[in-house]
């Protein structure tokens, strides 16, 4: 089956992307990375456009929730935006942000699946 999902991974821990990637992938994602909010955003000016954003709160150059905050300033409404984060506030951070959907770390496969799923029933109809 072809990869029917475009998901942009942002995360600036190599083994999390990693993790995170061989889960999308299950999914069947097509996985751009990025290491801070500001690739994340300089994917999206540049034109690329993404399903869904996984992205983690705590990096350099620019956090998780200060990115969503972009993303949606640019008008990206199509696109399912989830915050990722071990922190007990991250999720709080991320909904004011504009975030869709959170996902504590460490990820878990059947936490990530719903909101992957979620976009797949959406581009269906």
């Amino acid at each position: 089956m072809a990869a029917s999902l475009k998901a942009l991974l942002v995360d600036d821990m190599a083994v999390e992307r990693m993790v995170v990637s061989s889960m999308l992938r299950k999914f069947h994602c097509e996985i751009t990375l990025a290491k801070n909010g500001k690739e994340a955003i300089d994917m999206f000016l540049e034109g690329n456009e993404f399903d869904i954003v996984v992205c983690d709160k705590d990096m350099p150059i620019m956090t998780g929730p200060e990115a969503v905050v972009k993303i949606c300033a640019m008008g990206a409404t199509d696109v399912k935006i989830g915050g990722v984060s071990a922190d007990d506030n991250a999720m709080e951070a991320f909904m004011c942000a504009g975030a869709d959907d959170f996902v504590p770390k460490p990820v878990r496969p059947e936490i990530l699946q719903p909101m992957v799923q979620e976009v797949i029933n959406k581009k269906k109809n």
